[in-house]
């Protein structure tokens, strides 16, 4: 795809949850509950006016959702601060101190006071039903393959409750995440590739590992992606976790905007207005009491009905392919999804299918009164919930007529994107009225800049020469969440060669072969370490023990050997293992002479098990090969 010739744009915002020792306004510590939640309680969020009398349209769309949030709570870490049943304590210095740090490493321009704003979410991820954010400071600029690239600003905010389940009438969040520092830094919308975002993406995120001060691991990070096109409307795709996918989204949000200007252009010159497709919804339900589709007659079962409503010009296109696996049917039925609570819609695009027949589509398509430039869809479900549906599906057909609606749209795990609500307005932020604002002084500053850390190429530069590691590694346990754990056992005289490659590349290996690596704790790890530092095992046990423990966490590493059967094997053992291989391989080892090592070698250390050191191995081996052939 020619990306400049489409116009393509792109802005990103970076959220990192930053490495507190408490959380934003509250002294709970920053940490998600593994051990489950204690109490939960409900809530009921609406959208109120703000001091203009307008209404955040992006509010108004969750609250006509109609769903009561259930919150799940602990009492270690949440309080009634989470709850929104006490007022906030003042905002913690040292996240403000962590984002004035990132701000001055990309010579931004600090504010003089951060003002606390709260920021309209009614979707039940915060109890309060906004989000407290506070501008740290202006500007600021990262280098990319020689590029310049702006930044907006850098802000500090509360990171949102964890969503724990949802259906057709609760949502369930549990409040251990609500509250965690989070940095946000804004870019210019200055890219115009999809490698470009990815790019400055990471420049991004690399200097904030530099500042030492962020937390690391799945969901700690999370990329909001703002894409657009000419002619079109601003996108913003929320939470893409891993960088990796950035390249993807953009590509993908870049060729679903290029058909829908495509589609809209189509339909211009079919002559189709907004006043064509009218909100004209006829029962059907009739027409298929003997359908063999179990969809539509599940629900006539049920009691429900089957609804259609004609689309005016639409057809073969409503079956467009907008990116891999996205249609623009499939672009209705989120909206259908939202707005009526229901499973799906069928349209004629991909009509006859699902055991619904050629015969079939052609009755609807006459009692709907369609042109054979006009498409229809149907839904089954309650009464008022299709209605509700095919009313969002015109919305949308209507949204169709004007190319690419602005809106904001959620990352899925195959790069596509898929609906989630109107972009939010102007009217949606205004002042923190509990929090006293944070003074940036001078002085502040003048602190902030003598302790700046390195930037992220002197730091690869430093740990190259300190650790002896190449540049692969040294990059790898840099952007590591175990790089503090790696100093303090390289510290300690470790390998740093294998404690690189086992923090990164192997624990990375086990997590792909589905080990919950995430439930290591550090400890577990640093245990495993100094059995191996004392003799008590082998690093040939590593893989081996760190899986047990991920999926034993309670155990200890000294345990696990033995549970595991991984206890070093008696010198005489050893001896004794070595001796018997040679002698039944003599003929080998008068043949081969000293080649005979190698083979030798193999077969020892498989009986072995990780019971032996290699070293210990090979010493005896060759002692009892010399005695043979001298």
């Amino acid at each position: 795809m020619d990306y400049k010739k489409i116009g393509l744009t792109i802005g990103i915002e970076i959220h990192q949850e930053l490495a507190t020792e408490t959380k934003l306004f509250c002294n709970c510590p920053p940490e998600l509950n593994k051990d489950g939640y204690d109490f939960t309680f409900t809530r009921k969020l609406r959208p109120a006016q703000s001091e203009l009398g307008e209404i955040d349209p992006a509010a108004l769309f969750e609250f006509l959702k109609g769903k009561t949030i259930i919150y799940e709570a602990d009492h270690r870490t949440s309080c009634l601060v989470e709850m929104d049943e006490e007022p906030p304590s003042p905002m913690d210095e040292e996240a403000v101190g962590i984002a004035l740090t990132f701000s001055l490493m990309t010579k931004g321009t600090p504010v003089d006071e951060v003002q606390i704003m709260r920021k309209t979410v009614v979707d039940g991820s915060n109890t309060g039903g906004f989000q407290r954010t506070s501008v740290v400071s202006l500007g600021g600029e990262v280098e990319v393959g020689g590029k310049t690239y702006r930044l907006e600003q850098v802000a500090v905010e509360e990171d949102a409750a964890r969503k724990m389940s949802e259906d057709g009438e609760t949502i369930t969040y549990r409040l251990d995440r609500l509250g965690i520092p989070l940095i946000e830094i804004t870019t210019a919308p200055e890219m115009h590739t999809p490698q470009e975002a990815y790019d400055v993406a990471r420049r991004i995120g690399s200097i904030l590992r530099a500042t030492g001060k962020v937390r690391r691991g799945i969901g700690t990070i999370r990329q909001d992606v703002n894409v657009s096109i000419m002619n079109g409307g601003i996108i913003e795709i929320k939470g893409a976790q891993d960088l990796g996918m950035i390249k993807t989204l953009v590509e993908f949000e870049a060729q679903r905007q290029a058909t829908l200007i495509e589609i809209q252009e189509e339909l211009i010159t079919r002559g189709v207005i907004a006043d064509d497709l009218e909100k004209k919804l006829v029962d059907v339900s009739e027409m298929f009491v003997k359908t063999e589709s179990k969809i539509l007659l599940n629900a006539l079962k049920r009691g429900g009905k089957v609804y259609a409503v004609r689309l005016k010009g639409f057809n073969g296109l409503t079956g467009k392919e907008l990116c891999p696996n996205r249609r623009l049917g499939t672009e209705m039925s989120d909206h259908a999804k939202f707005m009526g609570g229901v499973r799906g819609i069928f349209h004629t695009d991909e009509l006859p299918g699902y055991k619904i027949t050629q015969e079939e589509v052609k009755k609807l398509r006459e009692e709907m009164g369609a042109e054979p430039s006009d498409a229809v869809v149907i839904v089954a479900d309650d009464e008022s919930s299709c209605k509700a549906a095919l009313i969002a599906v015109v919305d949308r057909a209507v949204q169709a007529l004007s190319g690419v609606p602005a809106e904001t749209r959620s990352a899925n795990q195959d790069g596509t994107t898929r609906f989630t609500r109107p972009r939010p307005g102007a009217a949606r932020m205004y002042p923190e009225t509990d929090v006293r604002p944070t003074q940036i002084t001078t002085d502040v500053i003048i602190t902030a800049l003598k302790n700046l850390p390195d930037m992220p190429e002197v730091k690869l530069t430093k740990y190259k020469k300190r650790y002896e590691l190449n540049d692969k590694l040294a990059i790898q346990i840099l952007d590591s969440e175990h790089l503090d754990l790696f100093e303090e056992l390289a510290e300690l005289g470790l390998s740093t060669t294998l404690l690189a490659v086992t923090l990164t590349e192997d624990l990375t290996k086990l997590r792909r072969d589905g080990v919950p690596t995430e439930d290591l704790s550090q400890n577990a790890i640093r245990e495993t370490f100094m059995l191996v530092k004392d003799g008590t095992t082998v690093k040939e046990s590593i893989p081996d023990m760190l899986t047990y423990l991920a999926k034993n966490p309670t155990h200890d590493a000294e345990k696990t050997i033995k549970e595991l059967g991984l206890e070093m094997m008696s010198d005489d053992e050893v001896k004794h293992l070595v001796e018997s291989a040679v002698k039944e391989r003599e003929a080998l080892v008068k043949e081969k002479g000293m080649k005979a090592m190698g083979p030798l070698m193999g077969v020892i250390m498989g009986k072995a098990r990780g019971k032996a050191s290699p070293q210990q191995v090979n010493k005896l081996l060759n002692t009892a090969i010399r005695a043979i052939i001298e």
